[in-house]
């Protein structure tokens, strides 16, 4: 039975847990078999139809707009960008695809532990649940869809269901390792999943849709043959000292998101967040890498900053 509506039109609010996004947009470009990151022009499409069908019916997406959509993310300082290859470069990019489509961004820095790590800080979680909460207490939106995974938004979603405003959800759940080879998991609160109104699983979407979902399915994803891949160039590559810290050998296997670097005695794990200068996706067995040896916390041995230096005939 569908909700009565008092107004014609569908008033659709996008918040996005930017750190949350880009794991699951490099999941699916490096891990699974799409090979492909998430389009954004793609993903308002398939929030559109998705609000529409579950408000309206099948015939409703006229009825639905995306009225305000925001971005929040935490990311490094300028100086640890530039000692990451073109990553200043690149976040610039994805910036001009989130103006492209009218997305307002919110960043704030990444913050480092005691030992100088860089960790996703908790406060762009609250400042994504403060705006959010704003522009709906100030009636801005019918529906709220959230890009996002964390038990931290709970009350988030209890605020927003006392305004009565519906809250979608859009999530994925998946295991991946991370650049350290360390075997991680990404799961959706479950108490999160109960305060919504829609909950979306991705993951089964994109894996096994409908008939009538697939082409919003392929849509998802960044069409490569269009070309926009080439929009990036792979950044040539200059002769300089290797410094005391790195290490110089060759590919030895590539594979879903990670690969081998020979090393004797033992071949080095590489992920493909520890690739700078150019894309993981570039790179083949037998091109030689420089990199650096850390320890992961199994206390392994795995490659990190791997770049590339010269390819193969």
């Amino acid at each position: 039975m569908q909700l009565e509506k008092n107004k014609e039109l569908i008033r659709i609010g996008v918040f996005y847990d930017g750190n949350y996004f880009f794991h699951v947009s490099n999941y699916y470009n490096y891990v699974h078999s799409k090979h492909s990151r998430i389009s954004i022009s793609g993903l308002h499409d398939f929030i559109r139809n998705k609000v529409a069908s579950v408000e309206y019916g099948p015939m409703g997406f006229a009825h639905s707009q995306i009225v305000d959509a925001h971005y929040f993310r935490s990311r490094p300082g300028a100086a640890e960008a530039s000692q990451k290859g073109n990553l200043l470069y690149y976040d610039r990019v994805f910036d001009d695809i989130l103006m492209s489509e009218g997305i307002t961004t919110h960043y704030l820095p990444q913050k480092s532990n005691a030992g100088g790590n860089s960790r996703f800080d908790k406060s762009i979680d609250v400042l994504l649940a403060l705006e959010a909460f704003d522009l709906a207490f100030h009636n801005r939106f019918d529906v709220i869809v959230l890009i996002a995974s964390d038990s931290d938004y709970v009350p988030l979603a209890r605020k927003l269901n006392s305004l009565g405003v519906r809250i979608m959800l859009l999530s994925w759940d998946f295991d991946y390792r991370d650049d350290y080879g360390n075997h991680r998991v990404t799961r959706t609160s479950q108490d999160l999943l109960n305060m919504v109104t829609y909950p979306v699983y991705m993951e089964e979407i994109i894996n096994e849709p409908k008939p009538e979902e697939i082409p919003l399915v392929e849509s998802l994803f960044v069409n490569k043959d269009s070309g926009a891949k080439n929009e990036q160039p792979t950044p040539e590559q200059e002769e300089e000292p290797l410094g005391e810290d790195y290490e110089v050998s060759t590919i030895l296997s590539v594979k879903s998101g990670y690969g081998f670097i020979k090393y004797p005695p033992l071949n080095l794990f590489f992920h493909y967040e520890a690739v700078v200068g150019c894309d993981f996706n570039d790179l083949e067995p037998g091109d030689q890498v420089k990199f650096r040896i850390v320890t992961n916390e199994k206390g392994d041995d795995v490659a990190m900053d791997v770049e590339l230096t010269s390819r193969t005939a």
